[in-house]
């Protein structure tokens, strides 16, 4: 019944809260990841939907010290990489105001960009180059909005810039939410348009089980491109992820790589 899967979820968003008032402060930052990871893989579980990640090779370790990548489609997104990997993302000021939501986000290490002011978008960018050198993964979706899966909207070039900076590599990652059963794409958690939160949540819980695919693709070094290169790059690499032909992506990345390396850019905020 929905009802009781919204009471499960309103009482795992209080848990969630609790934990990060009274556990977080002292936590190590291993531990703190672990509970991020758990606390994300439950929330998806009450709404119905498992996670598959693909393009890790056995063995291969989560990359560390890079930007990941990806499309936009829900607000769903954020848990199911956390799922696989606890990640910072960086995400607009608003998002800070929304009830419950947007606290659990700041305690967990969101960072918060004002995207209509010059000089905090600047700041930001030195922010995020400044932690993924310390060994951060810093997410971005820089399609700037959601879609419904069913495209990926060109990418905006301005935190790219924060890789080239630091020449450091970015992480491209392809996600798409399909009907568990038949493997066919599903829009019900697509958060877009006018559509409440409410009514996104509504259409997840009622909606068949649910499987959400991360699909990894080759690393793209920043500093072999100047950052609208780089930007177009990881969006063709993102469509092959998210329409199943990873061969075309690795062409992709391989054709990057081996383009003259770029002149050194200054750090802006501009596009």
């Amino acid at each position: 019944m929905i009802w009781l899967r919204k009471l499960r979820l309103g009482w795992h968003l209080l848990r969630g809260m609790f934990v990060c008032a009274t556990v977080f402060p002292w936590a190590s930052a291993h531990l703190r990841e672990r509970l991020i990871r758990n606390w994300s893989r439950k929330l998806l579980a009450i709404c119905g939907i498992e996670v598959e990640v693909q393009g890790l090779a056995p063995g291969q370790s989560v990359p560390h010290g890079a930007m990941l990548v990806s499309n936009h489609i829900s607000w769903l997104d954020i848990y199911a990489i956390h799922c696989w990997q606890p990640v910072r993302f960086v995400a607009k000021s608003e998002i800070r105001s929304w009830p419950i939501i947007g606290w659990l986000c700041d305690k967990t290490g969101t960072i918060f960009i004002e995207r209509g002011r010059k000089r905090d978008a600047h700041r930001v960018l030195h922010h995020i180059t400044e932690v993924m050198q310390q060994g951060d993964l810093v997410c971005v979706f820089p399609e700037g909005t959601t879609t419904d899966g069913s495209k990926v909207l060109p990418f905006h070039a301005n935190l790219m810039q924060a890789a080239v900076a630091g020449g450091l590599p970015v992480q491209p990652l392809g996600l798409s939410y399909v009907d568990a059963a038949t493997g066919k794409p599903t829009l019900a958690p697509a958060y877009i348009d006018d559509i409440t939160l409410v009514e996104c949540l509504d259409a997840i819980l009622r909606s068949p089980p649910i499987k959400v695919r991360l699909t990894l693709g080759p690393q793209l070094l920043a500093h072999s491109a100047s950052r609208r290169e780089l930007a177009e790059a990881a969006r063709d690499v993102v469509m092959h992820l998210c329409t199943g032909t990873p061969e075309a992506a690795m062409d992709v990345a391989q054709r990057l790589h081996e383009m003259p390396a770029a002149l050194p850019q200054a750090v802006t905020a501009t596009s």
